[in-house]
């Protein structure tokens, strides 16, 4: 069509736009798409219907809109010459457009085509989704392209309210009382240039008639370039577009939208009346020129005025709906239910989106589906699964809104993948927004107050946050923000609202977005050996905001370091058959679309459940040396809801589930607290078996007794007697694991993280009996270390002995007194399961002692002497049972 233009580029006169507008009123009688004949409907049949627009013209009045919109690849397929005449000369051929429609849908309709005694104005507004000829780039907008009919993509930064636009004027002379109707406005307040009567020759004295003028709907609305369709070290460029009756309020801050109309050429008002600019009107006679319009600077008086592009709409369109994609978080789904909203798509895309449903392991392909193009780390894939999918947004009886957005946070070194996620997930959704949290400021990430350049009022300017709306926000490099710019987001991470009041305005704006930050730990490597806290620079406030928080470390591992050469080289060569993943981008997007129409009930199981899960984690955190980032509170509780939720929404059932509850809660286990720590071997020196014998018989029937108070209480009169495995001879010889307890997690929490009937089978547990080193993790060093000081520090349970060290007199404790307290407590906690439970924990807790004290974190205070006829096993024993031990002077508190 581009090579065409210079023979349509003769303005058109005004016999010829009447030629047009006749051309055009056929096409909206007649025109029926070439569909009907592949249908099989004869050409008999095909005079006997009724055309194609005519049908949408009935539509059209029946809803109550004036807009008509037209697919532009028809009127190339009716007439070659009227598509290019309207393509050229669009603006010009406009006014002749809406004539022509006035007078089908006056033949159609008499009664809607006039209102209040005068006639109703119709637009005409163009489709372009099949005309690639027409769509460009905003960069690409030039003067050549100013009244042709052009369309662009952008991004909505900001909208004026709706206001009334004078659209047709009429006009009394105040000299004779003439009226002048059907003044047509060009942009601006447009008087007659003179009275139609010829006596009277009035040329400035006019007043404006209301009742006979036409006002239409009108709004303003500021857009921003794509961040792909902007060059190299170049700034985005912005755009004012102007709707009018049925396109306004189709446009909001953050939505990507193709506009379709023509550019114009409007006066600049904010250069004319930039500061330091003395711009004066002028008018008047001075000698025998004409003194009137704009002047320049007084010290200059040259005449001059500033112009600018706009661009005057005539259609808007969802992005997504021209680019194919699908909006998996569009308005218009949550509220539907499962038939409606499978309606949204084809007969195929229906059976292919059932399919997928039916599949018993669909969690697992779709989490295997994202971000094809990073290696392994299926966890963190399956957090920002469920954060696609999303929970259930719900209003208490109050009016209180319960966020159903699930924030997910990602922690890890430098290469592992965290930007590659945050770019998936922003290519994956039309409102999602990346952003840098270093090169962002408070006011960037949540909304503005800025002065309308026209107008000179304050309006507000959407940030991140609510560009984001009912999206994902992305924030890279979380942990570089200042303190102040993190606490501007509390606010929207939680009720998911953003509260402003400046400049005079006090307002409420929604922030409907889930948030996905990634952040490096403190000093660019995650330090195994400290908790999760002292390796995340961000305060509790935030972190308790997230519920999923992933920690991806990089450690050099022959086989892991092989598969991922591997697979970042075959990327490089051949990247269409590496990246094959159970479902493509599309059909995950259509799938989670569909999916996020169900709302998820609880049933009474899965609420027990919950509960359960609830307690679990809170009794875990509360034990002593707790490698948690942030307590458990009711806000996690919250979290394991809507995790749960998703996940009954990625299997398409109406019901949460039991089985669904667990996976929620080993996803949040797995994020909070499955950091591995760094292993330590403890060396064969470091015996347990050494330890009192009267202290191990004393702690095992402690835990019986409580065992048999605890049946009692709960009537289980016929229960089984409890297990007497494992009995614990004098020198610790029963069963017990110095790896079973503590290799992999802190004693007591299974895998999946609780207590109980989670626990191992005793068997199993007497079996990981070994000789030699035993390598145990720092997190379950950490916590023996840390109850074991608190014990020693009580004064009520120490007493008042004291033995000098490095002459300071120190508070000591016996051993043997020391870990009597210390397996009290853990038994009082409900820790152990089985006796053989506790024996293996017996053993490890007297290593991890000697460890201690090779560490100087404990210190010997006394230790008897060897009797001339005591063996050195002997003795070695009886200082296990007879020393006194004390915190190490030289230990620093954390």
């Amino acid at each position: 069509m581009e090579s065409q233009e210079p023979q349509h580029t003769q303005q058109l006169t005004d016999s010829d736009c009447s030629d047009v507008r006749e051309v055009f009123q056929r096409f909206l009688l007649d025109f029926r798409p070439f569909e009907d004949a592949q249908q099989g409907i004869s050409q008999d049949e095909v005079g006997q219907t009724r055309g194609y627009y005519v049908e949408q013209i009935q539509e059209m009045i029946s809803c109550g809109r004036v807009t008509l919109f037209v697919e532009f690849q028809h009127l190339d397929d009716f007439s070659s010459n009227l598509g290019d005449n309207i393509f050229y000369q669009h603006h010009r051929l406009d006014r002749y457009l809406r004539q022509a429609l006035f007078t089908v849908v006056k033949d159609l309709d008499e009664g809607y085509a006039e209102i209040e005694g005068r006639q109703r104005e119709f637009f005409v507004g163009f489709h372009t989704k099949n005309s690639s000829g027409i769509h460009g780039k905003l960069r690409e907008l030039r003067t050549e392209s100013v009244g042709k009919l052009r369309s662009f993509t952008a991004t909505v930064t900001r909208t004026s309210g709706v206001r009334p636009e004078l659209f047709l004027g009429t006009f009394r002379c105040s000299e004779c009382g003439t009226e002048i109707a059907q003044i047509e406005q060009h942009f601006r307040f447009t008087p007659p240039l003179i009275c139609n009567n010829p006596a009277c020759g009035n040329r400035k004295d006019f007043q404006l008639v209301r009742e006979k003028s036409v006002f239409v709907d009108w709004q303003k609305v500021k857009v921003q370039e794509l961040s792909d369709e902007i060059p190299a070290g170049s700034l985005p460029r912005t755009m004012e577009v102007i709707l009018r009756a049925d396109n306004v309020e189709r446009a909001r801050a953050g939505d990507k939208v193709t506009f379709i109309g023509n550019p114009i050429v409007v006066p600049d008002v904010a250069a004319i009346s930039a500061p330091g600019e003395r711009l004066q009107m002028q008018q008047g006679r001075q000698g025998n020129a004409n003194q009137e319009g704009i002047t320049g600077m007084r010290n200059l008086g040259v005449r001059e005025l500033t112009y600018k592009l706009a661009f005057l709409a005539c259609a808007t369109e969802a992005s997504e709906s021209r680019l194919g994609a699908v909006n998996v978080r569009a308005d218009d789904i949550e509220g539907l239910s499962r038939e409606e909203a499978l309606g949204h798509f084809t007969h195929e895309q229906q059976a292919y989106i059932l399919s997928m449903a039916g599949n018993p392991s669909i969690l697992r392909d779709l989490g295997r589906s994202v971000a094809p193009g990073v290696f392994g780390h299926e966890s963190v894939k399956r957090a920002v699964l469920l954060m696609l999918l999303g929970g259930v947004h719900k209003t208490t009886a109050e009016g209180i809104n319960l966020r159903g957005d699930i924030n997910v946070a990602i922690v890890g070194d430098p290469s592992c993948a965290k930007s590659q996620m945050l770019k998936y997930v922003a290519a994956f959704l039309p409102r999602a927004v990346y952003t840098s949290g270093k090169s962002s400021s408070a006011a960037g990430l949540t909304a503005s107050v800025v002065k309308d350049s026209d107008s000179g009022e304050f309006c507000i300017e959407a940030g991140a946050l609510m560009l984001a709306d009912n999206g994902i926000c992305c924030i890279d490099e979380f942990d570089k923000m200042d303190q102040k710019d993190q606490v501007a987001i509390h606010e929207a991470m939680e009720q998911q609202t953003i509260s402003i009041a400046k400049a005079g305005i006090q307002a409420t704006l929604n922030a409907r977005t889930s948030i996905l930050a990634a952040a490096n730990p403190v000093g660019g490597r995650y330090d195994r050996s400290k908790p999760l806290r002292h390796n995340v620079a961000l305060p509790p406030a935030i972190l308790s905001r997230f519920d999923l928080l992933h920690v991806m470390i990089d450690e050099p591992d022959e086989y892991v370091d092989t598969a991922i050469a591997k697979h970042i080289l075959a990327v490089h060569q051949q990247q269409a058959q590496v990246l094959d993943v159970p479902y493509t981008m599309e059909q995950m997007q259509r799938y989670i679309c569909f999916a996020r129409s169900i709302r998820p009930q609880l049933t009474p199981e899965a609420k027990e459940e919950l509960v359960q899960s609830y307690k679990k984690l809170r009794t875990e955190d509360a034990a002593p040396g707790s490698s948690t980032a942030y307590r458990i509170t009711v806000r996690q509780l919250e979290a394991l809801v809507r995790l749960s939720e998703a996940i009954a929404r990625a299997a398409c059932n109406p019901h949460i589930l039991p089985e669904y509850v667990q996976e929620a809660r080993r996803l949040m286990k797995a994020s909070r607290i499955d950091v591995a720590s760094a292993e330590h071997d403890l060396l064969e020196d470091e015996d347990g078996s050494m330890t009192d014998p009267d202290g191990v018989l004393r702690a095992v029937e402690l835990f019986r007794q409580q065992r048999r108070q605890h049946q009692a209480a709960s009537g289980e009169a016929g229960a089984e007697p409890m297990e007497e495995d494992g009995q614990a001879g004098p020198s610790g010889a029963g069963p017990s694991s110095a790896a079973g307890s503590g290799a992999s997690q802190p004693i007591g929490a299974a895998e999946d993280g609780g207590g109980g009937a989670d626990m191992p089978d005793p068997a199993v547990a007497a079996a990981r009996l070994q000789k030699g080193p035993v390598r145990v993790t720092q997190a379950k060093i950490d916590q023996v270390k840390t109850l074991l000081l608190q014990k020693l520090r009580d004064p009520e349970l120490r007493g008042e002995t004291t033995r000098e060290v490095w002459g300071d007199e120190v508070a000591v404790m016996p051993q043997h007194k020391l870990l009597e307290a210390y397996f009290a407590d853990q038994i009082d906690r409900g820790v152990y399961a089985s006796t053989a439970e506790l024996e293996a924990d017996i053993d490890l807790v007297n290593k991890i002692v000697t460890h201690l004290i090779r560490h100087g974190v404990l210190q010997e205070a006394f230790k008897p002497p060897q009797l001339p006829d005591e063996d050195a096993a002997a003795y070695k024993r009886r200082c296990h049972k007879e020393r006194e031990l004390c915190i190490s002077p030289n230990l620093v508190a954390e």
